[in-house]
């Protein structure tokens, strides 16, 4: 059997949740009896990435540089066959403008109007209740729900001083739809359960995912009509325009007229004890030992 070099960490501010998930991948992989080298890094250089060992790269890092496309294009200068999507792919689902805008292609997927916020203007870019979002980032980080002036002048105070922070940080607003939370994740081309996320505020931010532990997870919800299959189906659409392999994510909103709104894609989703993926692919029979190895075997099948 061969190794796996398993990557956590990053310089992204997803880093905790890619600490976590590192951890539970390498201590499946070492379950399911592969040799497991698990390194945390923040920003290897090729040479330091030559110099770790594993026949596989199993990179868990979440963010603009671990899961964007940085790291994966190190990665494929490396040689070495690695579990996820290559680095092409990986900088369009990281841009959620970008994403957007391929996934718009795909027959019948909805997607909302989006436009650039600027911090440099009082006035919201168009009708409240918007929902303001950074162009690259996850987890939740930077986004803000706002139903009134006061909402909106408080999200844009905030955009103003991480732009200023980071000028290369941009944010885009689309309108807010008030509904059902769902989330499909793709395995091999496959589309796992349908997942409902029910958060305990209402809104489903970085505490709700990973700190408070009062979020609801119901596994293949009941749904009106045909919908988990159809949600299911514009998944694997937007993850075939954009070119992801082995694993993703694909985030949906369900409005009030049981119409599903494809929000975001993560080719790289969390694999803590809270997170997605793993219980989506439990409740399709694979234990989280079973998943792990099923992604390395098939970086290995593909190769370099």
């Amino acid at each position: 059997m061969f190794s796996v070099l398993v990557l956590g960490g990053g310089p992204d501010r997803e880093r905790p949740v890619s600490l976590r998930s590192a951890a539970g991948v390498a201590d499946a992989l070492r379950e399911a009896g592969y040799e497991v080298n698990a390194q945390t890094v923040d920003k290897p250089s090729l040479d330091e990435l030559k110099a770790m060992e594993g026949d596989v790269v199993f990179p868990v890092l979440h963010g603009p540089w671990g899961e964007g496309g940085p790291l994966q294009l190190l990665l494929e200068e490396l040689g070495r066959p690695f579990v996820g999507s290559g680095a092409d792919a990986s900088v369009i689902a990281m841009d959620k403008l970008a994403t957007a805008k391929l996934a718009s292609a795909a027959p019948s997927v909805r997607i909302s109007q989006k436009a650039m916020v600027d911090p440099s203007r009082d006035e919201p870019p168009g009708d409240l209740p918007l929902v303001v979002k950074p162009v690259r980032d996850g987890s939740s980080f930077g986004v803000y729900i706002c139903t009134d002036e006061e909402s909106w002048k408080s999200a844009i105070e905030k955009v103003r001083r991480d732009a200023a922070e980071d000028p290369s940080r941009r944010y885009f607003a689309e309108p807010y739809v008030k509904g059902r939370e769902l989330t499909v994740s793709v395995l091999d081309g496959r589309a796992l359960p349908v997942i409902e996320i029910v958060p305990a505020s209402g809104v489903y931010d970085y505490q709700a995912k990973y700190e408070r532990g009062d979020t609801k997870y119901l596994v293949d919800p009941e749904l009106p009509g045909d919908l988990s299959r159809t949600v299911q189906n514009h998944a694997l659409l937007t993850a075939d325009a954009i070119g992801v392999r082995d694993l993703c994510r694909v985030d949906f909103i369900m409005d009030e007229r049981s119409a599903p709104w494809m929000l975001e894609v993560n080719t790289m989703p969390g694999f803590t004890p809270s997170s997605l993926f793993p219980k989506a692919a439990k409740a399709a029979g694979l234990s989280m030992e079973k998943l792990c190895s099923k992604l390395v075997e098939l970086a290995a099948a593909r190769g370099a």
